[in-house]
């Protein structure tokens, strides 16, 4: 008997629908149609957010030569969340969240276009910057937790811890290739495309969110107004420790920890002297890490407060590193080592967060995870201008690591105080060798 070959096209669609099938059992929260045109204004949004963000950054250094307006436009642009934040949570509860992004989309998308004209036309002034810096962190408010919490009717439960970390990496990917892209378009063409190109994104995701299929959409009974409902999300915190301690290390690493876009344009202005595409390459290598890290993450199986204690702890040593490296070739791969472990970190904690609340409560909860996360941003902003301004990039560097390590210390500590843990040292378990580990305390005093 006589086996007939392949025919041409069908080996040739079999090759093709290998990809997707791979891309598929990696992320299977794609198969959801409502969750693959959200990914789509994902991958336009994002990169083209980056792109502004660099150009904006850059654009008020120059304009000001003042580094320190670079950490006053991050204060500015997410202040408004450690004020407001637990209301836009509350808001994300009540009302449709696919409204509340397309509203807060096209408050972006106008800013953007704004932004854009005033700079093509050269009549950009560095007050225009902080006042657009403001009004994004106003959207901003409602926009975050409707975003994280819109997650979960998307992609449905079941693919929740996978579609989180698929949304970090196109988060990542969008951190990856936008810098890169700003970096060029600025040297060749200017600062003012990044920001059309922003608001051109922004209109196409508001199109895409209108697309989607509200009747397929897993959303949860929506809350109806009543007095306590702030008090009622703070409440659910404090009342589940692996909510509460999440949010309280995420809070500390990022005081310092992942506030770098100030660093790293002080490192490519004054200590390599590589400009607006240095600057790009700096971004884009703690966005390849995270896109590493984020990957890492989609295949994790669980999350737990220690695995988080850890990785807080190893962030901040890897950002004290970086400050000690004294040439661009080796401060981009410890840059790359922060992204992986900073998105690895984040992502866990995001999970851990999401897949512990309640559903009614999602919005809220997620509104105080963004508004410490946002708000340790936002205090920090100025403080680490202020550092690399007046003592320099690498003292600034340090600076950085100082959150995670003191975060690590704290929530440890108090972790395994709790769980009755103590560390010992044990500088002889076998020769020449030593390490720290914690057992319980009963056994520690029968010992």
């Amino acid at each position: 008997m006589t086996l007939a070959a392949p025919r041409p096209h069908a080996r040739l669609t079999a090759l093709s629908s290998a990809p997707r099938r791979g891309l598929l059992r990696t992320f299977p929260a794609l198969r959801e149609s409502n969750y693959r045109l959200y990914v789509a204004s994902q991958l336009l949004t994002n990169p083209a957010g980056w792109m502004q963000r660099i150009a904006q950054d850059w654009l008020i250094l120059q304009l000001s030569g003042n580094v320190a307006l670079v950490g006053l436009t991050v204060t500015l642009q997410l202040g408004p969340m450690l004020l407001f934040g637990l209301w836009g949570g509350v808001l994300a509860d009540r009302y449709s969240k696919r409204a509340i992004l397309m509203i807060t989309q096209s408050i972006f998308a106008a800013s953007a276009l704004v932004l854009g004209v005033l700079v093509v036309t050269g009549l950009v002034q560095p007050w225009h910057i902080l006042v657009s810096a403001l009004l994004l962190g106003l959207a901003t408010v409602p926009d975050n937790p409707a975003r994280q919490s819109f997650v979960v009717e998307v992609a449905g439960g079941e693919n929740l811890r996978n579609a989180i970390s698929l949304n970090s990496t196109v988060f990542q990917l969008g951190a990856l290739t936008g810098p890169a892209i700003a970096g060029v378009s600025i040297a060749a063409f200017g600062e003012g495309p990044s920001f059309l190109v922003n608001a051109a994104a922004g209109v196409v995701a508001v199109l895409l969110l209108a697309k989607m299929n509200p009747t397929t959409l897993s959303a949860p009974p929506r809350v109806s107004r009543e007095p306590g409902q702030l008090r009622a999300g703070l409440q659910h915190v404090g009342e589940r420790p692996e909510i509460l301690w999440t949010v309280v290390l995420v809070g500390m690493v990022a005081l310092t920890g992942i506030n770098l876009a100030t660093v790293l344009s002080a490192y490519a202005d004054s200590v390599f002297a590589s400009g607006a595409g240095g600057y790009g390459l700096l971004s884009a290598a703690v966005a390849m890490g995270a896109v590493i890290g984020s990957v890492a993450s989609a295949r994790r199986v669980r999350v737990g407060l220690r695995q988080l204690v850890y990785l807080a702890m190893a962030l901040g040593l890897l950002q004290v590193i970086a400050a000690l490296m004294p040439t661009e070739a080796l401060f981009v791969p410890v840059l790359v080592a922060v992204g992986a472990v900073s998105l690895y970190y984040l992502t866990g904690g995001n999970t851990l967060i999401q897949t512990t609340v309640a559903p009614s409560m999602r919005g809220r909860v997620m509104a105080v995870y963004i508004m410490v996360f946002f708000g340790a941003q936002a205090v920090a902003g100025s403080l680490i201008g202020f550092v690399a301004d007046h003592a320099g990039a690498q003292t600034a560097m340090v600076v950085t690591g100082l959150g995670p390590l003191l975060g690590a210390a704290v929530v440890g500590t108090i972790l395994a105080h709790r769980r009755g843990l103590r560390p010992r040292l044990i500088l002889h378990d076998r020769p020449g060798r030593g390490f720290v580990y914690v057992r319980p305390r009963d056994l520690h005093r029968a010992a």
